[in-house]
């Protein structure tokens, strides 16, 4: 089977050869051509080939096209600031936003036309065009509508808004950066990709509380996820951090695809979420990815496995991956999926539970 035709058979509920894995490698591909994200951000070509040349040379099954949190939030006006050997991020001390009632006077970014989306978009092209008949692509559509408006207007200051201001005035601006998200992920899937999806970082639990999600976030997220997805095209989110206590809610988003963190229980979370929503990772990145042993990854890909019978998995990262990941332990990631998330041995698995 292709990597495609693996991701399709987990979404259509189906038990593929082997589990799929869709790394995200944006980092890593980038030092596995000899250079750094920061210095190719700008260059949709050296982009587009970092991520042919990783996929070729490691063999996994899908990109995730991503490049830094700070694109949509930059095309929206936020000052952005660059870094030749890390991604780029906002200035969040010089927000854009002084006020969550300015958020009219702020242009709604066309993504063929502001900041650097057109060249986001170019990469899913260029993918498309040389992998994608049989490599799964995903042109994620940089941050959901609660992280752009955190960085727009200052995650500290959002923060207080949350408790202080009219709740109108938060739900309308709220609602401007679902369409500026909406946009974009719309113009990915245009571009060709097979899935498009939102980074809501700022959604966690690890900054705001499960109340605060459902009462601000959630409902964001579900009308992205409605006028994004559809039958042929998955819709993912993911939210950094520990998120058991969200994993309930997001599960009702409607996304045919949920990328959960390192920090959450896959065994706890394929209990919780609907058996037609894929769960997307949660090898640890840092701990086990960077500092561990190829040992270590396969282990972590076995747990992973061994929680969740391997039901409606691909393998993944919980977060993304670091340029200073030794290729060892990348290579690890990929063939334990092919050891332990191959049909037979997911069978043998199922048989004895």
């Amino acid at each position: 089977m292709t990597g495609i035709e693996r991701i399709d058979a987990v979404l259509r509920g189906e038990t593929p050869d082997y589990l799929p894995v869709v790394p995200q490698s944006f980092m890593f591909a980038a030092q596995s051509i000899g250079t750094r994200i920061g210095l190719i951000s700008r260059s949709p070509a050296e982009l587009a080939r970092s991520h042919i040349s990783c996929q070729e040379k490691y063999g996994y099954d899908g990109c995730v096209i991503d490049i830094d949190d700070a694109s949509l939030a930059e095309a929206c006006g936020a000052k952005v600031i660059w870094r030749e050997n890390d991604v780029a991020f906002v200035d969040e001390n010089h927000p854009v936003l002084e006020d969550l009632r300015d958020i009219d006077g702020l242009e709604m970014p066309d993504p063929y036309k502001s900041g650097r989306l057109c060249e986001w978009l170019e990469v899913t092209e260029r993918l498309k065009s040389a992998l994608g008949d049989h490599v799964w692509i995903m042109g994620r559509a940089d941050q959901g509508p609660f992280s752009v408006l955190s960085l727009l207007r200052g995650a500290q200051n959002f923060m207080i808004d949350l408790l202080e201001e009219d709740e109108d005035v938060i739900r309308h601006a709220l609602e401007w950066a679902a369409k500026a998200h909406i946009a974009f992920a719309k113009a990915q899937l245009s571009a060709g990709a097979h899935a498009t999806s939102m980074g809501d970082s700022y959604a966690s639990p690890e900054l705001i509380s499960p109340k605060m999600y459902r009462d601000f976030a959630f409902e964001y997220e579900k009308e992205c996820v409605e006028a994004v997805q559809t039958d042929g095209k998955p819709y993912s989110v993911h939210i950094c951090g520990d998120t058991s206590k969200i994993i309930a809610d997001m599960g009702k988003l409607g996304a045919r695809i949920l990328e959960v963190d390192w920090k959450l229980d896959m065994g706890e979370a394929r209990k919780i979420v609907p058996e037609n929503t894929a769960l997307m990772g949660n090898v640890d990145p840092s701990r086990i990815l960077v500092q561990g042993r190829p040992e270590d990854v396969s282990d972590n890909v076995r747990r992973i496995i061994g929680q969740t019978l391997g039901k409606g998995i691909i393998i993944s990262s919980g977060c993304a991956i670091g340029a200073n990941t030794p290729p060892e332990n990348f290579s690890a990631l990929i063939s334990a999926a092919r050891e332990y998330g191959s049909l037979e041995r997911l069978c043998e698995l199922r048989e004895k539970k």
